[in-house]
């Protein structure tokens, strides 16, 4: 057995048996410190209590506005996301859930008809699907399908999170989104730390360095991705702090959208987006990310890339666009980028002693 294969045994092995229970996890990595919004409260208060005990995610991963939407969650585990996602999705949306853990998936199918029947629905909309999430079209999952991904701290699981990325990206339909929540350090971890079964399992020794998931991201098609919300993690396990001393781990939720326009960074064409309102739970303020909140009925300067997640997605119809791409007017302000060339010859003849090309 490879050293990947290993660690996904391991896994398995950790969330299926040696875990009962959310009470059993040894750090509070796994565990979501989020204020629910009514409605989410509203449909958590519905799901079976066995399938809410043995939930394990560091985030929020539903989305706005996804009604009447066909929804995969890589890594559901027991379903307490999928049945939170029934709910909203509707009888005419879809939910899978697609897992590698067989004690978890027994939970999850062991209440699918209990929650047909609570939620009112003539048939299930909801299905559980036995594979791993880095290998999505061998559990038969299909290209161009998906209107929304979402994941709860479970991606940093994967050996392989090129391929989780890669797989993502080819499920979804153009204009869809990977909307997820995961572990991330402020550092590339070393060999022992990464590999340490304990650390792994929970979430700390799979998590990626920051600018190492932005940049993979990039590399398969997810250009520009965006930050919903993040937070530093304190460890509250003195033995297991102790390993990662000097190692900084956020819990982060992103979205990344499949829009084969977006550019690697913001540009700005002189473009501008005017929110309507009326979006679930967002009427007056719409937040696109942690930079971008969208006041109803106000007019608003936006780069390239923002304009099209709203424009090439399901949140077109609320809002009104303006401008086009026909002129370029460089890279957008304060949009984390500027020209990285010196501003004078001045400044270039101080900082280079000799005078002398470096080429």
């Amino acid at each position: 057995m490879n050293e990947m294969n290993k660690m996904e045994a391991e896994v398995r092995e950790y969330y299926g048996k040696e875990l009962q229970s959310s009470a059993d996890l040894k750090t509070n990595v796994c565990c979501t410190v989020v204020d629910y919004p009514d409605s989410i409260k509203s449909a958590l208060a519905k799901i079976h209590d066995e399938v809410v005990t043995k939930y394990y995610g560091c985030g929020l991963t539903i989305p706005t506005q996804i009604a009447g939407l066909n929804v995969l969650d890589l890594g559901s585990g027991t379903g307490r996301d999928c049945y939170l996602l029934s709910q909203l999705v509707g009888e005419s949306g879809s939910v899978t859930g697609i897992d590698m853990t067989d004690e978890q998936l027994a939970v999850a199918n062991r209440h699918v008809e209990w929650h047909r029947e609570k939620f009112g629905y003539a048939r299930s909309n909801v299905r559980f699907v036995k594979g791993n999430i880095q290998e999505l079209s061998a559990a038969g999952i299909e290209s161009d399908f998906y209107d929304v991904i979402v994941s709860n701290c479970v991606v940093n699981l994967a050996t392989n999170k090129r391929a989780v990325l890669e797989e993502a990206y080819r499920v979804l339909k153009e204009g869809g989104e990977f909307y997820f929540s995961d572990v991330y350090c402020d550092r590339r971890l070393p060999e022992r730390l990464a590999s340490d079964r304990e650390l792994y399992g929970e979430c700390l020794g799979g998590a990626l360095y920051w600018n190492d998931f932005q940049n993979l991201a990039k590399q398969c098609g997810f250009n520009d991705p965006r930050i919903i919300e993040s937070h530093p993690i304190a460890i509250e396990n003195a033995s297991v702090a102790a390993k990662v001393e000097g190692y900084r781990f956020y819990s982060v939720t992103y979205r990344l959208f499949k829009i084969g326009e977006l550019e690697p960074a913001c540009e700005d064409y002189g473009q501008a987006v005017k929110y309507l309102g009326g979006m679930e739970e967002q009427d007056k303020f719409f937040t696109l990310d942690d930079h971008h909140i969208f006041e109803q009925g106000k007019v608003t300067p936006v780069c390239g890339n923002s304009l099209l997640m709203l424009q090439a997605s399901r949140y077109a119809r609320f809002f009104e666009f303006y401008g086009d791409f026909s002129t370029h007017y460089g890279i957008f302000p304060d949009c984390g980028a500027d020209i990285p060339y010196s501003a004078n010859k001045a400044e270039t003849q101080n900082t280079d002693t000799n005078g002398s090309s470096c080429c």
